[in-house]
């Protein structure tokens, strides 16, 4: 059986592995962990001390391959993440999140970095929860959707969520919060995420769903 460590950025995406991720992967033989971002309370961290954890995983597990689930929502240049100056003069995102992805596996020692597949959410992981209007009104009572005309008017906008943006207004997670009532980013993202059902998130989500391929391919080796 393969074996993946997906590292974390939070408890939300933690949980999002165990109960979605885990389960499509163990039907292919795919064992998955979904260890946290270390020195972390919830949220990332420095690329220096990301870059060690990843290193040290792959070190330890010297069968297993590491990859991401982190957002880029968040992400600023004191986080010294490798070609973030330069990222900021692309300004198609999926292509920046690209260029960035290449300079961290870039950075990670040579002889591991074949077992190395980075991965950053576009824009965040709550973006892909935003799937159809009817998973909310299927889970959701009337009185608990805070604001309905937001919520269409982001399906009328968005047809891929992974687009929904990154102000500190607009954030998909934000977004939520606004309108749904008492919405918990754990208990609601997870409950939302099964709702939909990967294949569902994967039809919606073109990155995601690029990641989520890559991972499912590593029985074939990776190694130039």
């Amino acid at each position: 059986m393969e074996r993946i460590i997906i590292i974390c950025e939070g408890p939300t995406e933690e949980e999002f592995c165990k109960k979605t991720l885990t389960p499509y992967f163990q039907k292919q033989q795919i064992y998955v962990q979904s260890p946290l971002i270390k020195h972390s309370n919830g949220g990332i961290v420095r690329w220096n001390i990301l870059k060690k954890q990843i290193e040290n995983h792959l070190k330890q597990d010297t069968t297993a391959y590491v990859t991401l689930l982190i957002d880029y929502y968040g992400l600023y240049q004191k986080y010294e993440f490798p070609g973030w100056e330069e990222s900021l003069a692309i300004t198609d995102k999926n292509s920046r999140l690209d260029f960035l992805e290449h300079k961290m596996s870039e950075s990670i020692e040579e002889n591991l970095r074949y077992r190395f597949i980075p991965y950053m959410q576009l824009h965040e992981f709550e973006g892909i929860l935003f799937y159809n209007l009817e998973i909310f009104d299927l889970l959701f009572n009337d009185d608990e959707i805070l604001d309905r005309e937001e919520l269409e008017a982001i399906f009328r906008e968005f047809d891929n969520p992974e687009m929904i943006n990154n102000c500190p207004d607009t954030a998909p997670s934000k977004r939520l919060k606004r309108i749904i009532k008492g919405y918990n980013k754990i208990v609601y993202g997870n409950i939302l995420a099964e709702a939909i059902g990967l294949t569902g998130i994967k039809a919606k989500c073109p990155r995601f769903n690029n990641w989520i391929t890559i991972l499912s391919s590593i029985s074939k080796p990776l190694h130039p």
